[in-house]
């Protein structure tokens, strides 16, 4: 019987023996998958590392170019604004040069009735010119 105590202690040793190899082979790929992931995230920072300048870089320029945008923004503003003084004076020429036309017809009709009163003054005279001419040649 004590020889049955020994072969199961024989047994449990070398199960315990195989149990160790297996865990240190375990362990030995952990590590290694471990190692293979610290790479990754290694190679992963410099990524980042490079987005993260080139991000700042682009930002960098849509700022200059926001604030080109806003420059030439208020450029045209201003132009705008001479666009719109010109309209205004244009739109006030216009109106003088209504002003104007009207005067011109109210002082037409006016002299046109003036005309009118001449001419017929004048018929009147010649008229009586002529009668008189015909009254004497008679």
């Amino acid at each position: 019987m004590e020889f049955l105590l020994y072969i199961a202690a024989f047994i449990a040793a070398v199960a315990f023996v195989i149990l160790v190899i297996y865990v240190v082979v375990a362990l030995k790929a952990t590590r290694q998958t471990l190692s293979d992931v610290s790479e990754t995230l290694q190679g992963l920072e410099k990524q980042m590392q490079g987005v993260t300048t080139e991000t700042t870089q682009l930002l960098h320029k849509t700022n200059k170019l926001a604030d080109d945008m806003d420059q030439k923004t208020t450029k045209l503003d201003s132009l705008f604004e001479g666009a719109k003084g010109i309209g205004d004076s244009l739109k006030d020429f216009n109106q003088s040069l209504k002003n104007i036309s009207n005067s011109i017809q109210t002082a037409s009709k006016v002299d046109q009735e003036k005309a009118a009163q001449a001419v017929k003054w004048g018929a009147a005279v010649v008229d009586f010119i002529n009668t008189r001419k015909n009254a004497k040649n008679k």
